[in-house]
């Protein structure tokens, strides 16, 4: 497995969005646990509220900004590319949702990154099993990069406002 390649593009104005370093080093991350996954190419964009809520309006039906977005790259039949997909987040839901939750930017971030990046891996929280599933590896993966299990009470997600598109 190769080091993943990240397109990070920042289309709002905030302190404390993450540096590319962190980017890479939480998607290689997870990418680790598939040694056999060819796809090692996404963007991560930084948006604010509009661009959120158009996107999720727009790809989900859901009038409201939303902390991740996860777009899977779906290439014609027999295209083989390396391309993963896009993860889009939000600045402003991801910045409050920590200070509710009280934690640091940084780690709700890491954490974001980690959910959106399974989901275009194919992972999803549909179901309760599902969920289950994907709430663990999101704990051993942040774990990995040392940081606190995001599901612990007081500051539990319950499920994100994120499922993957079909875009």
């Amino acid at each position: 497995m190769t080091s993943p390649l990240v397109d990070r593009q920042v289309a709002v104005t905030a302190e404390g969005l993450p540096q590319f370093h962190e980017l890479e080093a939480w998607v290689a991350t997870v990418l680790a646990r598939y040694p056999d996954e060819s796809r090692n190419e996404l963007t991560v964009r930084f948006v604010g509220s509009d661009e959120s809520r158009t996107l999720n309006r727009d790809y989900r039906g859901r009038d409201t900004p939303t902390n991740v977005l996860s777009f899977p790259f779906e290439g014609p039949p027999g295209v083989e590319l390396p391309l993963l997909g896009d993860l889009v987040l939000c600045h402003p839901v991801v910045a409050y949702e920590a200070a509710e939750q009280d934690k640091s930017l940084h780690n709700h971030y890491a954490h974001m990154v980690v959910h959106g990046t399974l989901h275009l891996l194919g992972h999803d929280h549909l179901e309760n099993d599902e969920a289950d599933a994907m709430e663990s590896l999101e704990r051993e993966i942040l774990a990995a990069l040392g940081i606190a299990d995001p599901y612990t009470p007081p500051h539990r997600d319950s499920h994100h406002e994120d499922e993957r598109t079909d875009a």
